[in-house]
């Protein structure tokens, strides 16, 4: 982290600069490098001002605090860009994880069990369970033993050749599978 301080009617001294970096370092550990940090310390009258700016590889954050004491406005003005980068993070931390939830959803389908009674009457029909199924690349002979080990009675699969969504499944007169291929 570069951190530099311009002082406008304020000695920087030591104990100043060596505050502000304390205080920069928990916002540090929010941010992705490389970091530059331009800390600027104003007197206005009766008032001390300090304003932080901090540009880092995904964007910039900016905190402006007024106070009568200057090493207070550097610390509410320190939490303020720690917040900022706190919620920058979860940000991009939670578009990761979405991404990742929307990958996996679309190897997956959901099932709804219906209710018997329900279908056929004009009405809507009354979902009894709802689950997902997972969808996995495989050939025809490795979603046969998938259906042997099923307890649903059909597999549906992506085939591995034509990368087509299929569905065995066991046929209930006489125990042969049947194959559900869509041409699309």
């Amino acid at each position: 982290m570069n951190i530099e301080f311009v002082g406008r009617h304020v000695e920087l001294n030591d104990r100043i600069r060596a505050y502000a970096e304390e205080r920069l370092a928990k916002a540090g550990r929010f941010l992705v490098e490389p970091v530059e940090v331009q800390v600027t310390l104003d007197n206005e009258k009766h008032r001390k001002v300090a304003e932080l700016h901090v540009s880092h590889r995904h964007g910039a954050l900016h905190a402006r605090e007024e106070n009568h004491d200057l090493f207070e406005a550097v610390q509410i003005a320190a939490e303020a860009i720690e917040k900022q980068a706190r919620r920058g993070r979860k940000r991009s931390v939670d578009r990761r994880r979405r991404a990742g939830r929307q990958v996996a959803e679309a190897r997956d389908w959901p099932v709804d069990v219906l209710a018997r009674e329900s279908v056929g009457r004009g009405s809507t029909p009354r979902v009894v369970r709802s689950s997902r199924i997972q969808i996995q690349t495989m050939s025809l002979e490795e979603a046969a033993l998938a259906l042997e080990s099923s307890r649903s009675g059909f597999v549906v699969y992506r085939d591995s050749t034509s990368s087509q969504i299929h569905v065995l499944y066991k046929r209930q007169d006489d125990d042969d599978y049947g194959l559900i291929a869509p041409e699309l």
